[in-house]
């Protein structure tokens, strides 16, 4: 594993996290009649605090976005899953809440996970899927997924909403970095020409705005303790699924080698639930919270 890239895995991670925690104080102080609407972000970008978290999210995605040009999306997904510990240091210096067992039990299992993972499956490079068919199915699954999440979601509003277009943006975001890291090729091999006649850039900003539109929605109507987890579980999943899919990423295939990713990736999910349901998570707001709030702007 190249140093260079776990450092930048691992910075994007962290200004990811501590941008996801900044979004969310915004966005549940948001009017609900702005659920699932670009209306959301309009009323957003004049909140200090949510401009900030953007522009944490948007160094993330730049560092993560040149982690991908120089290592394999199976390889740095799972880094950027560790957003995660950063979001709840951040948290836990606001409440004050100590880490206790379960979250050293969080911490543990997501560290573990990650390294347990990248050790059995040692991803690498590959060259990538010439078969279209294989190509758009991985696309087709994923987005089909992501769009029944969000349908759902829109049915059940409060209930589930948040968990289920949490998991769609974790779906999308996992396949923009797949998408991000063909656009890096494409500008490698045939310059800004070839990077603009290309549909893949076009792509990834689409994505990038639907994800956008989707998190802050999913932030505006509950705590980050039943968002976050699931965006962070579904994003690594979806990319690796992506970078195994068509991008040509290999994994150890050997029965003791798939076992040893599977249990890292389930330990990845337990540590990530853990740690999102922690005390130290920021809480949600009363009903009077946010009429105060929306009175004060």
């Amino acid at each position: 594993m190249s140093v260079l890239v776990l450092v930048l895995a691992v910075t994007a991670a962290c200004c990811l996290g501590i941008g996801f925690v900044l979004q969310q104080s915004a966005a549940q102080r948001a009017p609900l009649g702005d659920f699932l609407s670009p209306r959301l972000l309009l009323d957003l970008v004049r909140v200090p605090r949510w401009l900030g978290g953007m522009g944490f999210m948007a160094c993330g995605m730049v560092l993560g976005a040149l982690a991908l040009s120089r290592g394999e999306l199976s390889l740095v997904e799972p880094l950027l899953a560790t957003n995660l510990l950063f979001a709840l240091a951040l948290s836990r210096r606001w409440t004050g809440q100590p880490l206790g067992r379960q979250g050293w039990a969080g911490l543990t299992l997501l560290a573990g996970g990650v390294t347990a993972f990248l050790l059995a499956g040692e991803p690498r490079g590959g060259s990538a899927v010439t078969d279209p068919l294989r190509h758009w199915l991985v696309v087709g699954i994923v987005l089909g997924l992501a769009a029944l999440l969000t349908a759902y979601a829109r049915r059940s509003r409060m209930s589930h909403a948040p968990v289920l277009l949490a998991v769609a943006a974790g779906l999308l975001y996992g396949l923009q970095d797949a998408l991000t890291r063909v656009s890096g090729e494409r500008l490698a091999e045939g310059g800004w020409p070839g990077f603009f006649t290309g549909w893949q850039p076009y792509a990834v900003l689409v994505l990038g705005i639907t994800g956008l539109v989707l998190v802050q929605s999913a932030f505006e109507t509950a705590p980050l303790r039943m968002s976050l987890p699931a965006l962070t579980a579904a994003q690594p999943l979806a990319g690796i699924a992506c970078g195994v899919g068509f991008l040509g990423d290999r994994l150890r295939t050997d029965a003791g080698s798939l076992a040893g990713e599977s249990a890292g990736l389930a330990a990845v999910v337990a540590g990530i639930v853990l740690l999102g349901l922690h005390p130290a998570m920021p809480r949600d707001i009363s009903p009077d919270e946010r009429a105060r709030d929306l009175q004060s702007h």
